[in-house]
C-alpha cells in the first residue's frame, strides 16, 4: 500500500514538473505523445477510484501478479480505449489544463489508496481481488509509465529504486524465471517488456529466455 502511494506520488510530481514543449515529445509507449500517456493516468486514476469504491463478496480470483496477462501483440494505437484517449489528449489543447485534471483526480485516487482496507475485496475487469493486491498490481503500472515519461525527457527523475525493485519481482513472477543478476531493475524492465531491444550481448545472457520476450502486458 505504501509503495503504491509513493510510486504514484513520483509519477504525478514528474508530471507537475513537465514544460509545455514536453507534452508534444514521445513517450515510451509506441504510438503516444507525452499527453497522451498523461491523458492515459488520468483514466488510470479513475479506474483506481471507481474500483475502490466496487466492493464484492466473492472471493479473490486474481492477486498482485496474476491481475495481469500477458498478451502475444503489441499495442497498435487502433484498439478503441486507445484511440479515445489520443482524441482525449488533443482536445485538451493546453499542456496546464491536463496537468490539472492528473493532480485533482490523482490526488483523490491516491486519498482513496490511503484510505483503503488492504483486506476488502473489490471488482475490475471481471475480476476480484482484495484491495491490496489491486493496489499492488499498480505499483507495476506507475512504475513503467514513469519509464515512458521519461524515454525521451532526460530531465526526468526516475522512478522510486523501490518501485523498479518491486515491479522486477513482479515482472520476473509472471515470466516464471528471473532476469539475469547483471541487468539492472531499469534495464530489466525495457527489456522484459519490449520497451528497449536487447543488445546482443544481453541476449546472450537472457538465454532461453529471450526467446520468450518481450512480455506484453495487459
Amino acid at each position: 500500500m505504501d509503495l503504491f502511494s509513493r510510486s504514484w506520488a513520483a509519477l504525478r510530481a514528474a508530471v507537475a514538473e513537465l514544460a509545455d514543449e514536453d507534452f508534444a515529445q514521445p513517450s515510451g509507449c509506441s504510438g503516444w505523445l507525452v499527453r497522451d500517456l498523461v491523458c492515459h493516468l488520468v483514466i488510470d486514476a479513475q479506474d483506481v477510484l471507481i474500483t475502490l469504491a466496487t466492493p464484492v463478496d466473492s472471493e479473490p480470483t486474481r492477486d498482485a501478479v496474476t491481475y495481469w496477462e500477458v498478451t502475444d501483440t503489441p499495442p497498435t494505437g487502433d484498439d478503441p480505449l486507445d484511440a479515445l484517449i489520443v482524441r482525449l489528449a488533443a482536445s485538451y489543447q493546453e499542456p496546464w489544463l491536463l496537468k490539472f485534471h492528473l493532480d485533482d483526480v490523482g490526488s483523490a485516487a491516491g486519498r482513496a489508496a490511503e484510505l483503503a482496507d488492504p483486506g476488502l475485496r473489490v471488482g475490475t475487469r471481471d475480476q476480484v481481488l482484495t484491495a491490496g493486491d489491486y493496489l499492488s498490481a499498480y505499483v507495476l503500472e506507475w512504475t513503467l509509465h514513469h519509464l515512458d515519461l521519461a524515454a525521451h525527457l532526460p530531465n526526468v527523475a526516475e522512478p522510486p529504486a523501490e518501485g523498479l525493485a518491486r515491479t522486477r519481482e513482479m515482472l520476473e513472477e509472471i515470466a516464471g524465471r528471473a532476469f539475469p543478476a547483471s541487468f539492472s531493475d531499469k534495464d530489466a524492465l525495457l527489456v522484459g517488456t519490449g520497451r528497449r531491444t536487447a543488445t546482443k550481448a544481453e541476449r546472450a545472457q537472457l538465454g532461453e529466455l529471450a526467446a520468450e520476450l518481450p512480455l506484453i502486458l495487459g
